[in-house]
């Protein structure tokens, strides 16, 4: 696949992972990109996952036509990137790697050698030459690794984004990019808002008319479409309209009070995102909580405590830095219901939360009180 005449995709498609990074459910596959930049000297960017060592050899071959790379430039060190670093070396006993310094010190970490021969160390604004065009290196740290840069080839105007801008599924899929990547978004760079907001900045300055991520397509079209989702999602602002909802229930009475209330807001012409934590995917929840400005979390009273798959939840949300959005609670218990204190300890360090003035304290099951409750929740959430 050509991005242009003169880079090529060089990356595979892993159709046999189930679980990426262990945890996040990838049903259409992975995608590892990688890209060859050919000018009078050759620059392969990132390597891909162990697994695809072979492939990703042969697909440079068949690029270069016979001509060797020059260099590898390493953007990222994590391992789905970075594994066939040494393969490469192997390969192409003269082709120099060319990183930064904290790049290097984990390539001793993972391989045993940080290829002091032939190193060729760039930091911000470094600058490396092809021939007739020059490649630019920006660091991204904490997007989502410290060690991460970008590679910006303004003679065609490509920003080579590491992580950035990527998606879950392999390259060849046909689904909906924002689902996907605002799902890769908060599940694993999420946390870093700040450091994403400050590399957009740097970026202000460059004329991109394609993005090559190392996940997922290229883009080329409509970009101030993805830039502008980026800003939204880093800055934690509200991208949707509507009302998350996550629930636990134990016996069915939590789930007929969400219902209830998922039915009230459709009334109103409310989006509703219904989430059941025990049943559904977790990342699927929490790409729903920081899409939408208003949330409802729903849950039994356990153990004294609340129910474990609630817990999971808002953890996943704060260490996320869940901020700049209404909350409301709706809790259950039989003798000693006390999920919305505890709910409320877990977020208080959580900026920009607007409480609703309306809590639904379920006894057991639910009462004809409860029922007007949820009336009145409804109405509160549409204000």
């Amino acid at each position: 696949m050509n991005v242009t005449e003169t880079v090529k995709y060089v990356g595979v498609n892993d159709r046999d992972i189930d679980l990426f990074e262990g945890q996040y459910v990838v049903e259409n596959g992975m995608a590892y990109n990688s890209y060859a930049v050919i000018d009078e000297k050759i620059a392969i960017i990132d390597s891909v996952d162990r697994n695809f060592g072979d492939e990703w050899l042969c697909n440079i071959e068949k690029a270069l036509e016979g001509k060797t790379p020059d260099y590898l430039i390493v953007q990222h060190m994590e391992p789905d990137h970075s594994a066939n670093i040494t393969t490469f070396a192997n390969k192409y006993p003269s082709a120099k790697i060319v990183a930064n310094a904290k790049s290097f010190a984990m390539m001793k970490n993972f391989f045993g050698s940080d290829f002091a021969d032939r190193q060729v160390v760039v930091g911000e604004n470094g600058v490396l030459s092809l021939g007739t065009r020059e490649l630019k290196f920006i660091t991204a740290p904490m997007v989502h690794w410290p060690e991460v840069m970008f590679t910006y080839d303004a003679t065609e105007k490509i920003l080579f984004s590491a992580d950035a801008f990527g998606k879950f599924g392999a390259t060849d899929v046909d689904e909906d990019w924002a689902c996907e990547a605002r799902r890769y978004y908060f599940g694993i760079v999420g946390k870093y808002g700040a450091q994403v907001q400050a590399v957009l900045k740097k970026l202000a300055s460059c004329k991109i008319e394609k993005i090559c991520p190392l996940h997922g397509p290229v883009l080329a079209d409509n970009l101030d479409y993805y830039i502008n989702l980026y800003n939204t999602w880093s800055s934690y602002g509200v991208e949707s309209d509507g009302v998350a909802i996550a629930y636990t229930s134990v016996y069915g009475h939590t789930k007929e009070a969400v219902e209830l209330l998922a039915n009230e807001l459709n009334k109103k012409g409310v989006k509703v995102a219904l989430s059941d934590l025990a049943r559904c995917d977790m990342a699927e929840a929490v790409e729903d909580a920081f899409r939408y400005g208003k949330i409802v979390l729903a849950t039994t009273t356990y153990n004294a405590d609340i129910f474990p798959f609630m817990r999971e939840f808002i953890t996943h949300l704060t260490e996320r830095n869940f901020q700049n959005r209404t909350v409301a609670f709706i809790e259950n218990g039989s003798w000693a219901p006390m999920a919305t204190k505890v709910m409320k300890s877990m977020l208080e360090k959580s900026k920009n939360l607007t409480y609703v003035s309306t809590e639904i304290k379920i006894l057991s099951a639910l009462s004809n009180e409860n029922k007007q409750q949820i009336e009145l929740l409804a109405q509160e959430l549409c204000n």
